[in-house]
């Protein structure tokens, strides 16, 4: 067999195990949550409050959608011309056209190109966000977090170039293999060190003051059998005024992170719904899930990659030899760019399932659907979500189940638990 043929077949043995993987891990049923609950959810809500909501995400669209249509027009250019190469080579040309500091400084130069062009319309979603109170950063603190994302991107995505081309400099018939377990490794890593290393880059973290609310959230993670290393409070409140909770990190990097946000909006038994929610995914191992599922996934990617170097007609519109060369970091950016919208609506239902089942989750293990209701009603008031969104925008991208859909689950579980009781 060829190597294109090892490499067809260690490619489709890794999508059927994605397959499988997805079948027997992902809960392809969801709690029911009838449409008249949702209409009588919605009709509960202020009218204010939901015409404020559709108000604020009318505003954002237009920089939504032109950002993501700008950032792909831009990658296609990079990708489908011989611009990218050209940008690559440039970028490379002070160090004698040197394979790492075209893969390096070649492929943060392309990335760049694509943040520049749609660094307007994220300035336009600030002017948006602080116009309609959810945002609290001045221009220079946002610029400050814009950077150091970009840094932070820079460095993980300049290490991911290199160990990428150092393989297929020296393995040049056997970089696919090789790549692909590269790759599959660095996001079973990334899962581990992110919260350690990188949240903190963005927020100052805290271990929450002893008192009645630590001791309740610690009870309740050990009632639900999941062992966290900490309670944290998050200083949110320097850029934003929006609610938020969440477990992080697996293993012994696991903690709650509680939004000081969260403290001074919500009440205690609010909290303590919201943190039960987020244990729900560490419960169910959504987080080592979503892992596995990356790193086959993208160990696939890399696979498709190389057998896509092949196609002599897009490395001519890209103006390269092969798609293993740094010059084709272009390409590589065009059609993960392709891809990764593509992809994005099938994400979101996988997406809306997992939280559906955490939001159950939640309601078995607090036994109180009527705080649960209420949280939700304050997440949508103070997050200013969209309560009930198009249907288009909620299939193409939405995350979580809406606001009404969660507002009606709680209302069918209390039918369900009549005796349901915190």
């Amino acid at each position: 067999m060829t190597t294109r043929g090892w490499a067809g077949l260690v490619l489709a043995v890794l999508l059927v195990a994605l397959a499988v993987f997805a079948a027997v891990t992902i809960p392809w049923h969801r709690a029911p949550a009838p449409r008249a609950d949702q209409v009588a959810s919605l009709e509960s809500l202020p009218r204010a409050q939901v015409a404020r909501a559709r108000e604020f995400h009318s505003a954002l669209r237009p920089g939504s959608y032109g950002s993501m249509a700008i950032g792909l027009i831009g990658a296609l250019l990079l990708g489908l011309t011989p611009l990218g190469a050209k940008l690559v080579a440039l970028a490379g040309r002070p160090f004698g056209g040197n394979w790492i500091a075209e893969a390096v400084l070649g492929g943060l130069a392309v990335v760049l190109v694509v943040e520049i062009v749609t660094l307007p319309f994220a300035a336009w979603r600030h002017v948006i966000v602080v116009r309609y109170g959810i945002s609290t950063q001045s221009w220079g603190a946002w610029a400050v977090d814009l950077v150091k994302s970009f840094a932070v991107g820079a460095v993980i995505g300049g290490l991911a170039l290199l160990g990428f081309y150092a393989i297929v400099h020296f393995a040049p018939r056997l970089w696919w293999a090789f790549g692909a377990v590269g790759a599959a490794a660095l996001v079973v890593l990334m899962s581990f060190i992110l919260p350690v290393l990188v949240e903190p880059i963005f927020n100052k973290f805290t271990p929450m003051a002893d008192g009645p609310l630590r001791s309740e959230l610690i009870a309740l993670a050990a009632r639900d059998g999941v062992p966290v290393r900490d309670v944290l409070v998050a200083d949110a409140s320097r850029r934003t005024r929006a609610v938020n909770a969440y477990v992080s990190g697996l293993g012994p990097t696991r903690r709650i992170v509680v939004y000081d946000t969260m403290l001074t909006e919500a009440t205690p038994d609010e909290v303590v719904s919201v943190v039960a929610h987020e244990l729900g995914h560490a419960k169910d191992n959504d987080v080592l899930t979503g892992t596995v599922i990356g790193a086959l996934g993208t160990a696939a990617a890399v696979i498709a990659i190389y057998l896509l170097g092949s196609w002599g007609g897009l490395l001519r519109l890209a103006g390269i030899d092969t798609i293993g060369e740094p010059r084709g970091i272009g390409l590589l950016v065009a059609v993960s760019t392709l891809a990764g919208l593509l992809a994005g609506p099938a994400q979101g239902f996988v997406s809306r399932r997992i939280e559906a089942r955490a939001d159950t989750h939640a309601l078995v293990l607090t036994g109180d659907p009527a705080t649960f209701e209420a949280m939700q009603r304050r997440l949508g008031t103070v997050n200013l979500s969209d309560p009930d969104p198009p249907a288009w925008e909620y299939l193409m991208s939405a995350s979580h189940p809406s606001t009404v859909e969660r507002m009606a689950a709680a209302r069918a579980f209390a039918r369900a638990h009549p005796k349901a009781t915190r």
